[in-house]
């Protein structure tokens, strides 16, 4: 195992992370909020200062990286760098209980939203850049972005594929162009071109600049952490139907995005993904907005509502405009299977994905097919293209570590002994890096009340969610360290 190497990596990380605390530092001293100003100092410092440990400890490390060891790297980076992100709210005593100050932080990083704070708005406006900035961080992920201004290209011997591999959502992540470092590149500068349009459409709608910012990096991460603590629902029209189309945006995958920069529209308007995840989207709120038919005033406010909270809750970002556990049973019921579906393969959203839904249901089919006619060769293609054996297989046993891990986090939540739907919806939506769920963590409620093992478990699964499980299954795994002794 390639100790160095990731020890070298991790102080990159959180040298990156240290940078970041910065701006937030800043807002302190110009607010003059004494406390936070203290907790992002004292933050920065400790982070600084174990990053640099650990890159002078690693010093003159190989670059050899194996794809378990990339996994075990991912996934102890991100543990490491919500425990450091975490000081802030408790080093200035914002967030005073350690355990919901690192809730809070992993909610942000891993882009879940769910919150433990019963009013956000207390929140010092340092603190509260902080916490909205974890989102657009996480979103595309804090280890695509040191590949992006780090990796060399000829020199990583495979290294940065593994890490991308295991950070990025979906079955499968494949280079946009051949260089590793030039995709990583590429998927950050589409990243910051839609958030800086989003910040400015936000600003034509009379946001001041901060509200917009943040609420941005909650958009464009697909987080949901609200600056109010009615999250979107006192803003505008205008400002909810900005938000509805970028989350949508945020949801698809962005290879689609460099294919419209080439041109390639008839690709993008062929991908069997997108057309899928665009009618869950167009049926949902169809079906919702039918389903509440008078339940508010106008038949435009009813599609507005339906649309924000079909797009908050499909692309896992959990923004709110009402309070969506007031509707019938019926929409209930589709928003809680948008909770799995989830968004696009190689997005910033989180859930079970579509490619993997556009997998399972092809694969059933040939299934099916195989057991009408066994001599026939049967395959499962994507957009004209044949699924390796592999994809599937994987997609298959990521289904069953999926369904386990949520019924096995259900059992230890419900020890709380809240309601099923709560208990259920709780773990649903911090496992699929969601935000809300429903009943006593509906939009307007929070995970407060939760104990401090349900909170742990929750912050696991919204880990094992935002990283596809196996980064964590390996890295908790006493086989994995065994196999890797010596």
């Amino acid at each position: 195992m390639n100790y160095k190497m990731m020890g070298r990596f991790i102080g990159h990380i959180l040298l990156v992370e240290a940078v970041f605390m910065v701006p937030s530092l800043v807002i302190s001293l110009v607010r003059q909020e004494h406390m936070a100003r203290t907790g992002f100092a004292a933050s920065i410092g400790i982070t600084l200062a174990l990053s640099l440990l650990l890159l002078m400890l690693c010093r003159g490390s190989k670059r050899g990286f194996k794809a378990k060891e990339g996994l075990v790297c991912v996934g102890f980076s991100w543990i490491m760098m919500s425990i450091l992100g975490s000081l802030p709210f408790y080093i200035s005593r914002e967030i005073p209980s350690y355990i919901d100050a690192l809730f809070e932080t992993v909610s942000g990083f891993t882009t879940t939203g769910a919150s433990v704070l019963p009013e956000v708005e207390v929140l010092s406006m340092s603190i509260l850049y902080w916490r909205s900035f974890t989102h657009w961080l996480g979103g595309m992920g804090v280890l695509v972005f040191v590949l992006a201004v780090g990796a060399s290209g000829e020199s990583s011997k495979g290294f940065t594929m593994h890490l991308l591999r295991a950070e990025s959502p979906g079955p499968q992540v494949g280079k946009l162009v051949p260089k590793m470092k030039k995709t990583a590149e590429i998927l950050y500068l589409i990243y910051i071109l839609l958030t800086v349009v989003n910040v400015v459409f936000l600003l034509f709608g009379g946001m001041s600049l901060f509200d917009a910012v943040c609420t941005a990096y909650g958009t464009a991460g697909t987080g949901g952490f609200g600056i109010k603590n009615d999250s979107i629902a006192g803003y505008s029209p205008y400002i909810q139907n900005v938000c509805t189309v970028f989350m949508l945006l945020f949801g698809i995958n962005f290879s689609c995005y460099y294919m419209l920069l080439l041109r390639q529209f008839k690709s993008v308007f062929k991908d069997e993904e997108l057309r899928l995840y665009l009618g869950v989207v167009i049926g949902s709120i169809a079906l919702i907005t039918w389903n509440l038919r008078g339940f508010y005033a106008t038949l435009g406010e009813t599609l507005r509502h339906a649309s924000f909270q079909v797009a908050s809750i499909v692309t896992t970002t959990g923004f709110a405009t009402t309070d969506f556990d007031l509707w019938p049973s019926f929409s209930k019921a589709i928003i809680m299977g948008l909770m799995v579906i989830g968004a696009s393969a190689g997005s910033t959203g989180g859930g079970f994905k579509c490619a993997r839904v556009l997998i399972v249901l092809k694969g059933l089919r040939r299934n099916l097919r195989r057991a009408i006619s066994p001599q026939k060769v049967q395959v499962v293609r994507i957009n004209g293209r044949m699924v390796d054996e592999k994809v599937l297989d994987n997609t298959n046993v990521y289904l069953a570590a999926y369904a386990v891990i949520l019924f096995a986090s259900f059992i230890l939540v419900s020890i709380d002994q809240f309601s099923v739907t709560t208990n259920f919806t709780a773990v649903l939506s911090c496992f699929n890096n969601i935000g809300p769920g429903l009943e006593a963590v509906g939009p307007t409620c929070n995970f407060g009340a939760f104990s401090w093992l349900s909170k742990i478990v929750l912050i696991m699964d919204m880990l094992a969610g935002r990283l596809e499980i196996f980064p964590i299954l390996i890295l908790f795994s006493r086989t994995t360290w065994g196999r890797l002794k010596g």
